[in-house]
């Protein structure tokens, strides 16, 4: 399956780290998801009821970000990547978590993970 659906550059506020001080203030995080789906049924109809729902995508991982606590960004890409898997339609996800600020001499730490059904 060839067809992706891209959600780029998805800042969100949520509990990530495992310093004492990352445990009090929700920070930005930066995911990017790349949904890979069958999207012919929906093109052919014109037709949202066939598709992922990237609007519903993003509502629900911002969700995932204001109602999680993680010690790492590695925990939170495998629930966004969850998250995505357990919707209609998508058969496979990669998942990039951004922590913009994490190390002083770097703009960011990120990891990328990939799952599949």
């Amino acid at each position: 399956m060839n067809d992706k659906i891209f959600i780029r550059n998805l800042k969100m506020k949520t509990i990530v780290g495992t310093l004492p001080e990352e445990r009090l203030t929700p920070r930005e995080v930066i995911l990017n998801v790349v949904l890979e789906c069958d999207t012919r049924p929906a093109a052919a109809k014109d037709d949202l009821m066939l598709a992922v729902n990237y609007l519903d995508v993003h509502d629900q991982l911002i969700n995932l970000g204001k109602t999680s606590q993680y010690y790492l960004i590695e925990t939170l890409a495998q629930a966004a990547a969850e998250l995505c898997l357990s919707l209609a339609g998508v058969q496979s996800v990669t998942v990039t978590v951004d922590k913009p600020g994490a190390l002083s001499h770097s703009d960011s730490v990120a990891v990328e993970i990939s799952r599949s059904k």
